[in-house]
């Protein structure tokens, strides 16, 4: 009997302990995920979409042993493109699909929205931003330790001198919350710092480090070591933005040394793209310096317009996936965007999006893993009062609403520069996408942009906007 009591007590005992083990093992097997996004880079600035001037070997590496993604989609600005990186939705839903926020700006990224790294946290990840945040710097409540990040360092807002890690002589450079004034130049401190959060991390512990490099963005600054590599380039900002591409890339090489070092290469996804094509037209090249009288430096290869825009140009980026033994070596044309990282990224760490709010992204692992069909058939360029732009398959439909309105319709298969308008030809497909547009902005929330330039010009009725909508936003040949 006793015998017989023992081992009715062992067996769920032992049920338990294999339990146990079970959920040790898939801790275990949880990949590190490195996401590094660079900030306003070209798509043709990189070995692997074919440039030649500027050397990329690190990046060109991780592409040609994993996943080139030729239909990578972002939003056509900076802050909007993070904000569908951390919810999985996009900006139309939240208030900040219109423009960046400004550095005099009190608003961020709505606190009732459940961002990634809380996710991948609640899996049992180490999380961390090194590098750029641009979601909400005005209240502690948008900053990254705020969001579910274990560890923040670099900017809060982005566009900054390299040097000084100033914007107008106010310092934008923290370490978990702290400001720190240190020397060096932003794009070397952010592989380094993020190289020996590497070295120091506790492998039984899966990590999930969002690494967003502020360049190639304005001003166009870099160490003499790297312009001397590019002497041979004559435009002297294309000679500099080589050299900060450059930088950039010697940096993605420093974490991949690391990871080597740590043993930790074979079990990490790595993910990089720009946060929005490279810049084209010298209105939204930022605030720190006049770029209306120099020659643009980025190049987006055969795709129309750049930064800002609707166009291709400024939304499908280059972009590029790498897990040894988890992702074919090759190219990757399904449809893919920002927002479906988040589902895909919590997916592969066996994470659980319950607690978000109803994504947009879906599931494109065994796309980028594997090649095969994106079961994403739609791309929202983007959702605002005066314009708004969507891709259903190989039809794109730009409408921008604000008198003259104009309606621009493009078969992307056939013309992927976007020349031949072929809105005339084509009235019922016309009609449909508008239909869809026109119920995507039935669901949309009021720009915080727009709402918080409204206010600054009551307060001035002399003043202007900061940046002047209609000029802005009322696309045509670039200037």
């Amino acid at each position: 009997m006793r015998t017989t009591h023992i081992r009715q007590y062992l067996a769920p005992l032992a049920g338990i302990m294999l339990a146990g083990l079970a959920v040790a093992a898939t801790a275990a097997d949880k990949p590190n995920i490195i996401h590094i996004v660079a900030d306003d880079l070209g798509w043709k600035d990189v070995g692997f979409n074919g440039c030649t001037d500027i050397k990329t070997p690190n990046l060109d590496g991780l592409a040609a042993g994993g996943a080139k993604l030729t239909q990578f989609y972002v939003q056509p600005m900076c802050t909007p493109t993070r904000a569908c990186l951390m919810t999985g939705r996009y900006p139309f839903r939240y208030g900040l699909q219109t423009a960046v926020i400004p550095s005099v700006s009190a608003y961020g990224l709505d606190t009732s929205e459940w961002l990634m790294p809380e996710c991948l946290k609640a899996a049992g990840y180490r999380t961390a931003i090194i590098g750029k945040w641009h979601l909400g710097h005005a209240d502690k409540k948008y900053w990254p330790r705020q969001r579910g990040f274990d560890y923040q360092y670099g900017a809060m807002i982005g566009e900054l001198d390299y040097f000084t890690h100033e914007e107008h002589g106010v310092l934008d450079w923290y370490r978990d919350n702290e400001p720190v004034k240190e020397e060096g130049y932003t794009t070397t401190l952010i592989g380094q710092d993020a190289a020996r959060l590497i070295e120091a991390h506790d492998t039984d512990t899966p990590l999930y480090l969002y690494l967003t490099f502020n360049a190639p963005h304005t001003p166009y600054q870099a160490p003499q070591a790297y312009l001397d590599r590019y002497a041979g380039i004559a435009d002297s900002t294309r000679r500099t933005y080589a050299a900060m591409v450059t930088c950039m890339d010697d940096e993605v090489g420093r974490v991949l040394a690391a990871l080597d070092k740590k043993h930790m290469r074979e079990n990490t996804l790595i993910l990089f793209h720009s946060d929005n094509g490279g810049v084209r037209n010298a209105m939204f090249a930022g605030v720190m310096a006049d770029m209306s009288k120099v020659t643009l430096p980025s190049d987006n290869g055969p795709y129309r317009d750049g930064k800002g825009s609707l166009f291709e140009g400024g939304t499908r980026v280059c972009a590029l996936a790498n897990w040894p033994g988890h992702i074919k070596a090759q190219t990757v044309d399904g449809l893919i965007h920002a927002v479906d990282l988040f589902p895909t990224l919590a997916a592969v760490a066996g994470a659980s999006t319950a607690k978000s709010k109803p994504l947009d992204g879906v599931n494109v692992w065994d796309t980028i893993a594997e090649g095969k069909p994106s079961p994403r058939t739609e791309i929202v360029y983007n959702i605002e009062p005066f314009r708004g732009a969507v891709r259903q398959d190989d039809w794109k439909l730009i409408w921008r609403t604000m008198l003259p309105s104009s309606v621009d319709l493009y078969n992307l298969a056939q013309d992927p520069s976007e020349q031949n308008n072929l809105a005339a030809a084509n009235p019922e497909k016309v009609g449909a996408l508008q239909a869809r547009l026109d119920t995507l902005a039935k669901e949309s929330v009021k720009p915080l942009f727009l709402v918080d330039q409204f206010k600054v010009v009551m307060k001035n009725m002399n003043g202007e906007p900061v940046l002047p909508i209609d000029e802005a936003y009322h696309e045509g040949e670039t200037p």
